[in-house]
């Protein structure tokens, strides 16, 4: 006999995690409710939000700690990873829409995966990953998250 509670639990987030330099930590959502669950549920007020435009693709979240403030060149890698998590990966200059989390909401009654931002800025960057390699790893947090980042 099935436990009728467990097989009515949603599935766990599916987050890329990435870290830059100087720490920065960035998440990215795999699914339109991940994307959710990142964009209304994990980000902060002061955490910056991006999203290629016009196109589908994953919500990514640049968190940032009391106190920083992340550097253009820091916007920009977030806003790469953004391009690169996109349908346009493979095209040249992408534009990446950007602004606070605080920005962002979920219209009343939108599909799972659709927000509406304000403030926004524009970043015009090609799509990539971090540099170096990259390995994967999944961490045993209760969600499961992809870690990315460099090898030593």
């Amino acid at each position: 006999m099935k436990n009728r509670a467990s097989s009515q639990t949603p599935p766990l987030p599916q987050l890329y995690r990435y870290t830059l330099s100087e720490g920065w930590r960035i998440l990215a959502g795999r699914t339109d409710a991940d994307n959710d669950l990142l964009s209304l549920r994990i980000a902060r007020p002061n955490d910056w939000w991006f999203h290629v435009r016009g196109m589908p693709g994953s919500h990514v979240l640049l968190q940032v700690e009391k106190g920083q403030e992340p550097s253009n060149a820091i916007l920009r890698q977030a806003a790469a990873i953004a391009a690169y998590h996109s349908k346009a990966r493979k095209g040249g200059t992408v534009a990446v829409s950007a602004t606070r989390a605080r920005f962002v909401s979920k219209p009343r009654g939108a599909k799972s995966g659709t927000v509406q931002i304000r403030r926004e800025t524009v970043f015009k960057v090609r799509p990539a990953l971090p540099r170096g390699n990259l390995e994967a790893e999944h961490l045993a947090t209760g969600n499961k998250i992809t870690e990315c980042k460099k090898r030593v």
